[in-house]
């Protein structure tokens, strides 16, 4: 498509976003929807190798999706969908099973996280994730993965599992290279400012959600840890918490960290939190409030992820298409 490259992410619909996701992946996402041919999947086949609700996993598909366009992802722009809506994902994966070890999938690190933080089920799909992953990227022949740190051993495996397959067969995959953003702020945790803010925190207080109200975001923002002493300064050795604080107004007021820092010169800690807590808000409230209209107009999203749908199943069944004449599979 106009000779771009192409780019695939993906997230699941199971966690509130934090403003931290919006900073590091969704405003990155705006700028990379302009440069490269986007394939942006809501991943909820990723999502049940923990156990859902089946009322709210649809509802949170849906409300992410929402939130997506809410944000400026544009549709016309790039391809939404939902992973299990294109079942080549599924057919793939199994394929790809049997190139990939079972020692590699157990020195995994999030599959060891994982089992460990839900013990009563470690199942076979939170060890075959990292497959699924890759069965994902691979189809659409992505040259592209915009990746943290936390997400680089999976994109690894991906790319030895296309390397392994081009050596037996001949080329067939693009092998995906990651795309390590330096662009997009790291935001902490406001109860421990030298953790990065999680989706899945242990004190509620310490994550901002997209979805927070007005007044909950300011009470968060009110309760921040802060440092000893009283100067506002960008110091994150011995001032964690409040270069923590300074990163997130200068994201959500567009300002240099400079900038934040000449105009909280001689305030307070508790005028500069509500400050804070207050620029992220009006940031936030657009976003909302778009967002609660689109989730309203279910016509128009079910058109969004129809056309996703058959704009990713073509791409995905040309992919599905070569990997079973190769491997030699007898089609009609």
């Amino acid at each position: 498509m106009d000779g771009k490259k192409t780019l695939y992410s993906a997230i699941q619909p199971t966690n509130n976003l934090t403003i931290g996701n919006y900073a590091g992946a969704i405003s990155n996402w705006l700028k990379l929807q302009n440069d490269y041919d986007c394939y942006f999947a809501i991943a909820n086949m990723h999502a049940i190798t923990v156990r859902q609700n089946p009322a709210e996993l649809r509802q949170k598909t849906l409300s992410m999706l929402a939130l997506y366009i809410a944000c400026g992802i544009d549709p016309d722009k790039c391809c939404l969908y939902i992973q299990s809506h294109v079942p080549a994902h599924a057919e793939l994966c199994w394929v790809l099973n049997t190139f990939t070890y079972v020692g590699e999938m157990e020195r995994m690190t999030q599959f060891k996280d994982k089992s460990a933080r839900h013990a009563e089920n470690v199942n076979m799909g939170l060890m075959d994730y990292p497959v699924l992953m890759a069965a994902d990227i691979l189809l659409y022949q992505a040259e592209y993965v915009p990746v943290g740190e936390d997400q680089r051993q999976h994109l690894e495996i991906a790319r030895d599992i296309a390397q392994r397959f081009n050596n037996i067969y001949s080329p067939t995959f693009t092998v995906p290279e990651g795309l390590f953003l330096k662009v997009g702020a790291k935001i902490n945790d406001l109860q421990e400012p030298v953790k990065k803010m999680s989706k899945s925190a242990e004190n509620p207080n310490g994550s901002v959600f997209l979805s927070d109200d007005r007044d909950t975001v300011i009470r968060k923002f009110k309760r921040a840890v802060t440092d000893s002493g009283s100067e506002i300064k960008y110091d994150p050795e011995n001032k964690p918490g409040v270069s923590n604080l300074l990163t997130i107004y200068s994201v959500f007021a567009d300002k240099t960290i400079p900038e934040a820092e000449a105009e909280f010169a001689g305030k307070g800690y508790g005028d500069f939190k509500l400050a804070v807590g207050e620029v992220v808000s009006d940031r936030l409230a657009p976003v909302k409030s778009e967002q609660a209209k689109i989730l309203a107009d279910r016509e128009y999203l079910n058109t969004v992820l129809k056309n996703g749908a058959e704009r990713a199943a073509h791409t995905a069944g040309r992919t599905l298409s070569k990997v079973y004449k190769k491997i030699g599979f007898y089609q009609i």
